[in-house]
């Protein structure tokens, strides 16, 4: 492999920013968290601490141990970040779309099998029942 394929190939490993374990990622995750006003008032001191300590040291989070852990506390701040309705979809939606979808094939309705998977369904049974719905 030529010099010039190998950095090429470097560069495109370094802009991979989606990737949960590289530096790259933890920063736009906590910069984003940061902006929305969730960073400081949902994690603990000693998750942000690990988290921007991480970011400090490490490239790329290879130990087990430590990305099981900046795993749980990200998780924790998308979770955050999340906005009401599409916790309200993925919660609340989903079992009104499945109680649903069950009475329609207990009539003989075939195609409420799919009702379940449907977002758009769910998102129209959230929105329609927002005002009734526990937050």
């Amino acid at each position: 492999m030529s010099a010039r394929s190998r950095k090429s190939s470097e560069d495109l490993f370094k802009t991979r920013s989606n990737d949960p374990n590289s530096r790259e990622y933890l920063v736009k995750t906590i910069k984003k968290a940061k902006r929305k006003g969730c960073y400081y008032r949902d994690l603990k001191q000693n998750e942000r601490m690990l988290l921007d300590l991480t970011v400090r040291v490490v490239k790329r989070v290879r130990s087990f141990i430590l990305a099981k852990l900046v795993s749980q506390i990200v998780r924790k701040l998308l979770e955050a970040m999340e906005s009401r309705v599409y916790r309200l979809i993925r919660t609340e939606g989903r079992c009104m779309a499945e109680q649903l979808s069950k009475i329609a094939q207990s009539w003989g309705n075939r195609a409420a099998k799919s009702w379940v998977k449907d977002r758009g369904f769910m998102q129209y049974l959230t929105v329609s029942n927002l005002s009734s719905l526990k937050t």
